[in-house]
């Protein structure tokens, strides 16, 4: 079982899973980027199928507006638009089958649609 680990982010509480946390470190290993500096951005952009879309990129360093905290060692860049729809949302990474990725279980969303990605607020 994955052991789960939240960061309370301005106002905000979100839960970064054990495997998740794994994979965003290969990731970061991966680019090459500054680990003392570098960490998961976790953006919400309009779009997708259902509205918004859920963004993760390595970024080497947090802009100076952004929520910044610790979640099972991995250092999580979040904006302040962003940051209200992200509120309870968990971060997992499963392998299966059909393939393998980052999903997300947001309590908030109202509406999804199949790709998983896309929610309605």
């Amino acid at each position: 079982m994955s052991i789960e680990q939240q960061a309370p982010a301005g106002g905000f509480l979100m839960t970064l899973t054990e495997r998740a946390a794994e994979e965003v470190q290969k990731f970061i290993t991966q680019e090459q980027v500054p680990t003392d500096t570098a960490g998961l951005r976790i953006s919400v952009l309009p779009g997708g199928c259902s509205g918004f879309k859920y963004s993760l990129n390595i970024e080497e360093r947090a802009l100076d507006d952004d929520l910044v905290h610790e979640v099972n060692g991995v250092r999580v860049f979040v904006d302040g638009f962003s940051a209200q729809y992200l509120t309870g949302v968990t971060i997992d990474y499963v392998s299966s089958m059909q393939g393998s990725g980052f999903t997300f279980s947001n309590p908030n969303a109202t509406g999804g649609c199949g790709c998983g990605s896309s929610f309605t607020a």
